[in-house]
Order: C-alpha cells, then structure tokens, then sequence
C-alpha cells in the first residue's frame, strides 16, 4: 500500500518538473523574441537615420504620383459629391468593425479616389468599389488575421453583390491602378512631425480627427498628405491650446488649406463624433465641439447686431453635400483636356452569373446610396443664420492663427 503510493506520489512530481521545464523554456524563447526585436528596432532606426533623407524623397515622389485628381472624378456620370459621406461613413464602420491601422483607413480612400479619376463608376457599383478599396488597403499594409473576410463584408452590405463580384472588382481596382498600391498616407506624415514635435497624445488624436473629417470634403481630394498632416497638427495644437511649432517656413498652399479645414470642422458626420468621443481617442470630438461652441459665444458678444450678410460659403459650400450640376458642354477639366474615362468594369458582363451590365438591378432593400436629404444639400432659412456664425467665430479665429503663423517665420 505504501509502495503504491509513493509510486503515485513520484509520477506526480515527475509531470511537475516536465511542466515546470516546458514553461522555463517558452520563457527563454520569449526573452530570447524579445531580445530580437530590440535589436531589430536598433538596427531599423540606424538605417532609418542613414537613407533617411533618401526614404523622404522617395516619399515625396510616390505623394505626387499617386495623388487624385477631384476635377476628374467631377467628371462622373453617376457618381456625385453628396453620395461620398454615406461611402465615408460606411468604411469608417467597416474600418473600426475589423480593428485595422489608421493607415489603412486613408489608403482605402486614396484607392477609391484614384479608381474614380480613371474610371467611370456607376452607382449601384459605388459600395463595392469602396470594399474592394478597403480589402487591397488591409491586405497591403494590416495583419493578415484582420483582413476582412468577403462574407463578412457581403453581410454589411445587406447581401447586394455577389460574392465573386468582390473579387472581380478587387481585380479591376488593382488593374485599373496598374497595381501600383503603395501611397505615403497622412498618417505617415503625421507621425513623423508629432515624433519630431513630441506633440501630445491628445494633439495627435485631434489631429487624427481632422484629417478624418477632410475625408469627406471634396476640397481635400487633391490636397498632398504632407500639406495636411502639417496643417492638422497646426489646428490640433491651436484647438487645443498648444503652443505652436516652429517647424519651418508657410507657403500660400499650407495657409489655404489650414484656413479651409477650419470651415469644415463644425458639422462633422455622428459616426465619426462616436469613434472620436471615447476615451481611447482623448475624447476629441467633445473638445471640438466645446471650443467651436466657445468661439460663437464669443463671435456673438462681440459683434454688433447688423442684418445677414452675404453668406460665407459660396455655391461649393455645400461642401460635402451639394452635386455640381454638370451640362453637355460644360463637364469641369474639358477645357484642359481630359478624356472621358472608360466605364468601368470593362465589358458587357459583370457580377450575378453574368448578366449584362444595362440588365443588372440591384436589390430594392438596402440601397447602396441612400436618397440625399434635403437639408444635406440646401441651407435652410432657419438654419443659415446659425451656420453662418459658427463659420465666421471660427474662420476668423483660425485665420489669426494662420498669419500670425505666416508672419512669425
């Protein structure tokens, strides 16, 4: 009995000490990864260091390439500016759905707005150009565990495309974009000025915000990552009330954009105000929201009573909303010479088991662009007084700031 026992006793401790080895060695793996890693880092930035200065040029000319053209997309038949916020907002649902990088989110839309300067893009097809972006964007850049799954991506469309519709379309993005994928987004630049700056985690958040809001704005289609990234970090810190960094000369390009950011900040989209109200993102939504509010009261103290004038934005101003009305004869960027650009995708057929494009009706529920309302297009009475305050506090606000950013270099 007592032999029986200590026998026990001993094939316990033997699987004790076997389970104390296996976890002795995962943890010398583990210091030994960790280890790797760090001189991995070390190695990476004296590289980064030494071609640093050859890294940015390269940079600086995929920018230039690989930047859109809004005049051409102007061209569209069906596509129209007002349709470019529900898009926006569905990707950026999308993009936080799948927990992807911030890069991909911009270079999904730097491929969409691309695809559309080359090709025609009918309307029931919009979403899925839209998808198709944001799958190359994750498989280029993300975790390949995050990637979105094409089902998955099916179901957030309320199932109106066929699953190998994705694929096809997938194809002919990349094919249309001669495969050329990589583009050096605002996020990059972006941490490169805040790593230099050491901003803070709430300007960069603010400054993440921004630049989220210029992505559904037409006036910032064709404006360089660059421009942006500097000009949002300028308005972050001013928000914020940051000093301001002297982080070398303004040119005319930069003020401009600086100041028409700041008319586009006061109505951003209630999908994006969510995602930036938590408190990952410093809750940055809320402190726009509370310094635009800041500066009306103020605009409002100090003005005068005099009689509306002459509204600050011009017939661009709807800005996200309004479709420019396009006759034969006057397409924008004629003039300069643009063809039309080919349909897209090429051929008769294309999507569920190959019926012709002009036969192709997409389901009536869940419609790919939602009818636009009228107060997305049209300022209202009621409303255009009020708009017009907050427009004039804040552009006079931020174009101080701009100058006397212009004139301190």
């Amino acid at each position: 009995m007592a032999s029986s026992d200590y026998s026990s006793d001993s094939t316990f401790f033997v699987e004790d000490e076997v389970s104390q080895r296996i976890s002795m060695r995962d943890a010398a793996k583990t210091i030994a990864r960790n280890k790797q890693e760090m001189i991995a880092n070390e190695l990476s930035r004296l590289a980064c260091d030494e071609y640093l200065e050859d890294i940015m040029q390269h940079m600086r000319h995929m920018e230039d390439e690989t930047l859109p053209d809004a005049n051409l997309i102007d061209m569209q038949r069906e596509i129209q500016w007002f349709m470019r916020p529900y898009l926006i907002d569905f990707l950026i649902e999308a993009h936080a759905a799948f927990s992807l990088l911030p890069e991909t989110l911009f270079l999904t839309v730097n491929l969409l707005d691309r695809y559309c300067s080359k090709r025609v893009v009918y309307k029931q097809h919009y979403q899925l150009v839209g998808c198709a972006a944001l799958l190359i964007a994750s498989k280029y850049g993300d975790k390949k565990d995050r990637v979105p799954q094409i089902n998955e991506l099916n179901n957030m469309c309320c199932g109106l495309y066929d699953a190998g519709m994705f694929t096809q379309m997938e194809m002919h993005v990349l094919n249309t974009l001669d495969w050329n994928i990589g583009h050096p987004t605002v996020d990059f630049f972006t941490q490169l000025i805040v790593a230099e700056e050491r901003d803070s985690r709430e300007v960069e958040h603010m400054a993440a915000y921004i630049c989220e809001i210029a992505l559904y704005h037409r006036d910032f289609v064709s404006t360089k990552p660059s421009i942006m990234a500097r000009a949002s970090l300028a308005l972050a810190r001013a928000i914020l009330g940051k000093p301001e960094v002297n982080d070398g000369e303004w040119d005319h390009t930069e003020n401009v954009t600086l100041l028409t950011l700041s008319q586009h900040l006061h109505q951003p989209s209630v999908t994006l105000a969510r995602k930036y109200s938590s408190p990952y993102y410093s809750r940055v939504s809320g402190k726009l929201a509370d310094f635009l509010a800041q500066q009306a009261a103020i605009a409002r103290r100090g003005a005068p009573p005099t009689p509306p004038a002459e509204p600050v934005l011009s017939n661009k101003a709807g800005d996200v909303y309004s479709t420019p009305h396009k006759g034969l004869g006057a397409v924008p960027g004629a003039a300069e010479g643009y063809m039309t650009p080919p349909i897209t995708p090429d051929g008769t057929n294309f999507g569920h088991n190959n019926v012709a494009m002009k036969d192709y009706q997409a389901p009536p529920r869940c419609p790919v662009t939602p009818t636009p309302q009228p107060t997305h297009g049209s300022y209202t009475a009621q409303q255009q007084p009020q708009q017009q305050t907050h427009l004039t506090a804040g552009s006079a606000y931020f174009e101080t700031t701009a100058n006397h950013m212009a004139m301190s270099f």
